[in-house]
């Protein structure tokens, strides 16, 4: 088996890859899978910066500065069907037309706590005209069942067939956050075409959830991997994700 050492000195992580092809992440192949519903990042930078994220040694700081690199990656991947207007531009050269996102169209992004800041505020910046959703779940640790703790939504919209929302998540495990999340908004008139999930990793299962309970969604992730472990975390995974991005790790 070869090693290739290299540093991650952007990160200021030292990393020790290892290529095994019996041991790799088994990952869903997104041009078969879904009929495009699903889309699983490929490109190196993403790679690279998930293999900071994985390592229990990278440190706070580190964690997020990478989350944060996938986060736009995700977020121009899930962005980039929006509607847009041509609009008149002067620039200091010359008149022209350009094309800007199309003001009529509502932009919810839909933050699942504590985890789903991670995304939700590199996707504010990014979409800063969309309006913010808070959504408070934690995991019964019995049942690894959600149970909602804060939700401060309106009980309807306007014009819900002009809203578009994206349900950011860091990770999709079982899938049952964010299918409470669907629920949630199907309920009040969003149709559930207009609805995509943004997380940085998925398990299979959870996708798979997903798509039997709601086959127009989209799902848009850096990585689908094998499995879950008897407490419901995704194998191989990054562990605890809120607990990673707000460094309250605790040691065992």
């Amino acid at each position: 088996m070869k090693k290739y050492w290299y540093a991650i000195l952007l990160a200021g992580v030292a990393c020790t890859p290892t290529r095994n092809d019996t041991d790799e992440i088994q990952c869903i192949d997104a041009t078969k899978a879904r009929t495009g519903r699903l889309v699983v990042l490929n490109h190196p930078l993403v790679h690279h910066h998930l293999s900071i994220i994985r390592d229990k040694n990278t440190n706070s700081s580190a964690f997020r500065f990478s989350l944060k690199r996938i986060a736009e990656q995700l977020v121009y991947e899930a962005t980039k069907n929006l509607s847009t207007i041509a609009v008149n531009v002067s620039t200091p050269v010359a008149d022209t037309i350009c094309k800007c996102v199309d003001p009529n169209r509502k932009i919810f992004i839909a933050s699942i706590l504590r985890a789903g800041l991670g995304i939700t505020n590199i996707a504010s910046d990014i979409i800063p005209n969309a309006e913010i959703h808070l959504l408070g779940m934690y995991r019964d640790e019995k049942t690894h069942s959600p149970v909602w703790y804060y939700n401060k939504l309106p009980e309807t919209f306007k014009n819900t067939h002009s809203i578009t929302v994206f349900i950011c998540d860091t990770m999709l495990a079982t899938g049952g956050s964010a299918s409470e999340v669907v629920k949630m908004y199907l309920r009040k008139g969003i149709p559930e075409e207009n609805i995509i999930i943004i997380c940085v990793i998925s398990a299979l299962k959870g996708v798979n959830k997903l798509f039997e309970e709601f086959p127009k969604i989209k799902i848009i992730t850096a990585s689908v991997d094998r499995t879950l472990n008897q407490e419901c975390y995704i194998v191989p995974g990054l562990g605890d994700a809120g607990d990673r991005i707000f460094n309250t790790v605790v040691a065992k």
